[in-house]
């Protein structure tokens, strides 16, 4: 199971969480960037030197949080192609069906997957997506 072809954002204000996945995913061939605040995520998007396939996004983070993060990717025109997956710990069944309104991919909670288990499914995601 490698990702080489996939370039993935990861999004998230906890930086001991980022490097772990940035880790995780870079063993699998996965080219990272990653961004600790929404704001910096649509930054990172609206540039786009570096085309991303994914983005995998926290849902709660200071100033920009993950839903306004979507909507503003939506407004701008910023998901097209784009693999949006949430990866936060808000796993109540009205958090997922705010984030499933802004059409996403998938959406796992943190709390109950461990790093490995995470790559595994978002491979399957894109996979299943960009195949």
């Amino acid at each position: 199971m490698t990702g080489e072809k996939y370039k993935i954002l990861i999004v998230d204000d906890d930086k001991f969480l980022l490097d772990i996945y940035t880790v995780k995913f870079r063993e699998f061939g996965f080219d990272i960037d990653t961004a600790m605040s929404g704001q910096e995520a649509l930054d990172k998007l609206k540039a786009g030197a570096k085309k991303f396939n994914v983005l995998l996004l926290d849902m709660v983070m200071p100033i920009m949080g993950g839903l306004e993060l979507l909507a503003e990717v939506k407004k701008q025109k910023l998901d097209d192609g784009l693999v949006i997956i949430v990866l936060t710990n808000q796993g109540q069944p009205e958090d997922i069906k705010k984030a499933q309104e802004y059409d996403v991919d998938g959406y796992i909670v943190k709390a109950t997957s461990i790093p490995s288990e995470v790559l595994a499914e978002v491979k399957q995601i894109v996979d299943k997506k960009l195949g």
